[in-house]
């Protein structure tokens, strides 16, 4: 199998899911959350990079750290959400830029698919299948505790219990995109195809399965242009992604 066509597969299920996990994001406004934590990975690609180990697990294990830390304080002192990623996050830059080799930096900062082997491309597609399916089977629970926390409890659903389960699927997206985007970029992915998808759609279903086809469009796109031009392709992704997203507001006016 050629490298194009792993990187290829790779940022097609990974493009995919994010944009489908987007939609659970962006209807709990909690979207930008998931730029600080492509931020907190940094620190882990920046470990990869030195010790020269995969940068998925480094940065795997940077975001579950952050986020278990964020899911901790988030109870004891029921700070938001949104407010301790901001903290945690400036904390993880911070350590990262101590450790990143600056020859590095730009595979660090915005991806490089061409380093993408078939091993990743094999835990790419199972980690965005098993991301797919829990998500799937917690969307409507977790759109009720977006509603009303009371709602959910006279449901018997456990806020605290699904909120862990959330961040830990974003981790694991994240941390596949940290491949094709790199540590900067990751909101994008979650967050555009969320938006052209709240423009397009007419229902909650559509709204997260055009969200899914929107970032799966957009990775293969922008893999192609990469091919064209040779220019970097987490950047042309999300430009492409962009792109659509102006496209769907005259649909909206329309």
């Amino acid at each position: 199998m050629s490298q194009f066509l792993i990187s290829l597969i790779t940022t097609l299920f990974i493009s995919a899911i994010a944009g489908y996990l987007g939609s659970l994001m962006f209807t709990k406004r909690m979207a930008l959350v998931g730029g600080p934590l492509g931020h907190l990975a940094l620190p882990g690609v920046a470990l990869a990079l030195v010790y020269n180990f995969n940068i998925l697990w480094g940065a795997f294990l940077t975001i579950i750290l952050g986020i278990i830390i964020i899911w901790g304080l988030e109870i004891k002192t029921k700070i938001p959400t949104e407010a301790l990623t901001g903290i945690i996050f400036a904390a993880g830059v911070a350590l990262g830029f101590l450790f990143l080799p600056m020859d590095h930096a730009k595979e660090a900062l915005i991806g490089d698919i061409t380093n993408i082997g078939k091993l990743d491309m094999i835990l790419s597609i199972i980690f965005s299948i098993l991301v797919f399916i829990v998500i799937r089977k917690i969307y409507l629970k977790f759109i009720l505790i977006g509603i009303s926390n009371d709602l959910a409890k006279s449901e018997e659903i456990d806020s605290r219990l699904y909120n862990f389960i959330y961040l830990i699927c974003i981790a694991f997206i994240i941390a596949l995109e940290v491949k094709i985007v790199g540590t900067f970029l990751p909101v994008a992915l979650v967050a555009i195809p969320a938006s052209i998808a709240n423009n397009l759609s007419k229902n909650l279903k559509q709204y997260s399965f055009i969200s899914l086809g929107v970032g799966a469009l957009s990775g293969l796109i922008g893999v192609l242009l990469f091919k064209q031009t040779g220019f970097p392709a987490g950047p042309l992704i999300i430009l492409t992604a962009t792109f659509f997203f102006l496209l769907s507001l005259f649909y909206k006016k329309a």
